[in-house]
C-alpha cells in the first residue's frame, strides 16, 4: 500500500470515527480507543477526532455559563443609544459624508461598550438612486469575509472546546483529497488554516473552472500551495473554503446547521443566516451588478463567486445579518465567549500568532497592524475582521468596545475603494467622541 494510499484509507476512518459520539449505543472506552486507532498511522499524536480528554494549549476549567451552546440563554446589549445623535454626530457625519461621496450607497453601524448599545444608526439607500428604498436599522447585509469569523471560526472555537478539534491535526486527516500530489500539503494544519500560514494562494476564481459544489471542493482540494506551510503569512479565501468543509466533517454537519443552532440561535440573533429567504432579497442592499459572470444585480445572494458556486453556504463567506445582531454576537465576545464559549479559548483564538514574521493575524480573527482599518485607537489586544462587501467589526476588551460597521460598498462594480478612507475616519471618530463623553 502507498503511502498516499494510506492516508486516503486512514482519514477515511478519521472521518467515519468522527462520529461515534453521537452513537450513545457505543460504550465511551470503544469511541475513544476506535478513535485514536483511526488516526494513529496519520500522525504521532493520538488526541484527535472524538477525544473528551484532549489536553487543549490552554486549560478550559468548568464554566456554567458557557456549556453546551443549545442550552445557554441569550445575552443581549443594554439598549442605550438614546444620546446617540450628540455624542457621535461627527461620526455619522463620517458614514453621511462617505454616502454623499459614493463611497457606499447604504450603511447600518452598531457600537456597543460596557454591556450597553450605544448607538444603532442607518444613512443611505439601497442604491445611489434617489427613488431606491431607504435603509433602516432592521436591514440585512451580505457580510462577506465577516463570516469567516461570526460562522466559521466560532464554529472551530465550539469544536475545539467539546476535544473535537485538535489545532495540529493535519487537513489531510479530514480531507485525504487536499494531501495530493506535493508533500508539503500533508504538513498542513487546521491552525495553519485559521492563521492563514497554510501556503496557499489568497484567491483564485474557482468559479471559472467549477460548475457544482462539488466540483468547486474539488478545485479548492487542489489547488497549489505558494510557499512552504508556516513560513508566509497570506491571507486566503482559499483556506477557508477548505477550513469550513473540514469542520463540517468533524462535526458531521453541515456550517450552516450547526451554526444556526450553537451559534446564532443560542445568541437570539433572529436576523442572521446564509441563503436568506427570497421575500427578504428585495430589502437587503445589491453588491454588484455581475454582468461577467452571473449576468444580473446580486442583490440578497452572495457576492462572492466562489460562495455562490457552493451554494451560498462556505467557509469563507455566505452570511447575512443586521448590524444590531453582529453587535450582539460581539457583546457575547467581549463576556468572555458567554454563553457560547469559555472565555480561555476565545482568549486563545484572540490572540496574535507569534509567526510567520510580520502577521497580524491570531486564529481566525486579526488584529490591529499599522496602519490599521480599525483607525489608530483601538487596543493591542484588540480583534475583528474585515469583509469585501464593506463591512466590519472590531472589538476592544481594553475599552469593552465593539463596532460593527456594514456597508454595501461594491455596488455597482466592486472597483470603488472609499472604503480604506472611511473605516479608519470612522472608527477614530467613535473613540474620539467616546473620550470626550463625561
Amino acid at each position: 500500500m502507498s503511502a498516499q494510499t494510506g492516508v486516503r484509507e486512514v482519514g477515511l476512518a478519521c472521518a467515519d470515527i468522527l462520529t461515534l459520539h453521537k452513537r450513545p449505543e457505543l460504550p465511551q472506552e470503544t469511541q475513544v480507543r476506535g478513535a485514536a486507532y483511526a488516526i494513529g498511522t496519520v500522525y504521532a499524536r493520538v488526541e484527535l477526532c472524538y477525544n473528551p480528554d484532549i489536553e487543549h494549549t490552554k486549560p478550559l476549567p468548568e464554566d456554567p455559563f458557557s456549556r453546551n451552546a443549545a442550552t445557554g440563554t441569550a445575552h443581549f446589549p443594554t439598549p442605550a443609544y438614546q444620546q446617540q445623535e450628540i455624542v457621535f454626530q461627527r461620526a455619522f457625519d463620517v458614514l453621511r459624508q462617505a454616502v454623499a461621496g459614493h463611497a457606499f450607497p447604504a450603511a447600518s453601524v452598531a457600537i456597543t461598550c460596557d454591556g450597553n448599545l450605544i448607538a444603532l444608526k442607518a444613512v443611505g439607500r439601497l442604491t445611489y438612486e434617489a427613488s431606491a428604498p431607504e435603509v433602516t436599522t432592521a436591514t440585512i447585509f451580505d457580510l462577506a469575509s465577516v463570516s469567516k469569523v461570526v460562522a466559521t471560526t466560532t464554529m472551530a472555537m465550539i469544536l475545539y472546546e467539546r476535544g473535537l478539534l485538535d489545532l495540529e491535526m493535519p487537513v489531510a486527516a479530514v480531507a485525504p483529497e487536499f494531501a495530493a500530489g506535493d508533500n508539503r500539503r500533508r504538513e498542513v494544519t487546521l491552525h495553519q488554516l485559521l492563521a492563514h500560514s497554510s501556503g496557499l494562494p489568497a484567491y483564485e476564481k474557482l468559479f471559472l473552472r467549477a460548475q457544482s459544489r462539488e466540483d468547486l471542493l474539488a478545485a479548492a482540494f487542489a489547488t497549489p500551495l505558494v510557499a512552504d506551510p508556516g513560513t508566509r503569512a497570506e491571507y486566503s479565501d482559499i483556506g477557508f473554503i477548505i477550513l469550513g468543509t473540514a469542520l463540517e466533517r468533524i462535526a458531521d454537519e453541515r456550517l450552516d446547521r450547526f451554526c444556526q443552532r450553537e451559534i446564532f440561535g443560542p445568541l437570539g440573533m433572529t436576523h442572521t443566516t446564509f441563503n436568506p429567504e427570497s421575500a427578504l432579497r428585495l430589502s437587503i442592499p445589491p453588491t454588484v451588478d455581475d454582468v461577467t459572470f452571473r449576468h444580473r444585480v446580486i442583490q440578497g445572494e452572495v457576492q462572492d463567486e466562489n460562495a455562490g458556486v457552493l451554494g451560498g453556504v462556505a467557509g469563507h463567506a455566505g452570511l447575512f445579518a443586521t448590524a444590531e445582531d453582529v453587535a450582539t454576537f460581539a457583546h457575547a465576545m467581549l463576556n468572555g465567549g458567554r454563553p457560547i464559549l469559555r472565555a480561555e479559548t476565545l482568549a486563545l483564538f484572540t490572540s496574535r500568532e507569534p509567526g510567520p514574521v510580520g502577521t497580524s493575524r491570531a486564529l481566525g480573527w486579526d488584529t490591529p497592524s499599522s496602519p490599521s482599518q480599525s483607525g489608530k485607537y483601538f487596543s493591542a489586544s484588540s480583534f475583528g475582521h474585515l469583509g469585501y462587501t464593506g463591512t466590519s467589526l472590531w472589538m476592544d476588551p481594553a475599552r469593552q468596545l465593539s463596532v460593527t460597521l456594514l456597508t454595501n460598498r461594491t455596488w455597482p462594480d466592486t472597483r470603488n475603494q472609499g472604503i480604506k478612507e472611511v473605516r479608519p475616519a470612522f472608527h477614530d471618530a467613535v473613540i474620539e467622541a467616546l473620550e470626550a463623553s463625561p
